[in-house]
C-alpha cells in the first residue's frame, strides 16, 4: 500500500493504474487504495473464485468512499484476467489422457486448448451479474464505473491453435484486451470482429464442471499459476531495478 500511493502521487496522473496482484493478500490492499481513489490494476488473475473476491473488493471500496462522501466517479479498475497460460498448463496434463486412449481421451480431446477461453467466459458471466446488480447500480447512480475485465496474456502459445485465438474467442462489451504487437499485427492480417464473449456459456460451464472427471482441480492450477506468476514478476521487477541503478551510475 505505501509503495502504491507513493507511485500514485509521484506520477499525479488520473489515467494511471497500479498494479496490484490478485493475491490472498491483495485483496484488502486492493479494497483499501479503492477506497482512497488510487486507481487498481489487478493482476495475476486466474481463477474464478477469486474473481469473485476481486469484484467484491473492487465494490467494497468504492462503497467506502460513497459512505464517506467522497468522490466515486474518478475511481477506475481493471481486473486483468490471464487467459492463455491456463491452456499452456492445462494441456499437456490432457495430452496425457490423449495419448492413454480410451473414454477419458474422448474428453480430453473435447477439453483440450478451450479451458482459457471457458474460464473467461464464465468471468464475463460473473462480471455481468456483479455490475448488472441493484447493489453496483446504487453506486452508478453516483458516478461509479463498472471494473472492466481485461484480457492479459494473449498471445497464443501453442502454434497448433488460431494465432488469434484469444482475441476473436473473447470480443465483448466492457471488456480490454491487451497483446503483443506480434498478436495485434495477426489480427489486423486476418481477425474477423464479432461479439463472441456469451456464445456457448452452457458449455463453457460444462467443460470446467467435467475436468474433475479427469482428476484435474482448475483450482490447483490457477492457484500454481498465481504463485509462478508472483516470482515472476519479481524477477522482472528486480532486473528492472537493477537496469535502472546502472544507467544512473553511468
Amino acid at each position: 500500500m505505501e509503495e502504491a500511493r507513493r507511485l500514485w502521487a509521484a506520477l499525479n496522473r488520473p489515467n494511471v493504474f497500479i498494479k496490484v496482484p490478485a493475491t490472498a493478500e491483495g485483496l484488502p490492499v486492493i479494497q483499501q487504495l479503492i477506497s482512497e481513489g488510487i486507481n487498481v490494476n489487478v493482476t495475476l488473475l486466474f481463477g474464478i473464485p477469486r474473481y469473485w473476491q476481486v469484484v467484491e473488493a473492487y465494490l467494497a471500496g468504492v462503497e467506502v468512499r460513497a459512505t464517506q462522501a467522497k468522490p466515486v466517479k474518478i475511481v477506475a479498475s481493471v481486473a486483468s484476467f490471464f487467459v492463455s497460460r491456463i491452456d499452456a498448463l492445462v494441456d499437456p496434463l490432457l495430452e496425457k489422457f490423449i495419448a492413454q486412449g480410451g473414454e477419458d481421451a474422448d474428453l480430453a480431446k473435447m477439453l483440450h486448448g478451450q479451458v482459457a477461453v471457458a474460464s473467461a467466459k464464465v468471468a464475463y458471466q460473473i462480471y455481468k451479474k456483479n455490475f448488472g446488480s441493484d447493489r453496483f447500480r446504487k453506486l452508478a447512480d453516483k458516478g461509479a464505473r463498472t471494473q472492466r475485465l481485461l484480457w492479459a496474456s494473449t498471445s497464443t502459445k501453442n502454434p497448433e491453435y488460431s494465432d488469434v485465438k484469444y482475441i476473436e474467442s473473447l470480443i465483448g462489451r466492457d471488456t480490454v484486451d491487451t497483446a503483443p504487437v506480434e498478436t495485434l499485427d495477426d489480427y489486423r492480417d486476418h481477425g474477423e470482429p464479432k461479439d463472441r464473449i456469451e456464445q456457448e456459456i452452457v458449455k463453457a460451464r460444462s467443460m470446467l464442471d467435467r475436468l474433475p472427471e479427469l482428476g484435474i482441480s482448475i483450482d490447483k492450477v490457477t492457484q500454481q499459476l498465481e504463485d509462478e506468476g508472483v516470482e515472476k514478476f519479481g524477477k522482472s521487477f528486480d532486473k528492472l531495478m537493477e537496469a535502472l541503478e546502472k544507467a544512473v551510475q553511468k
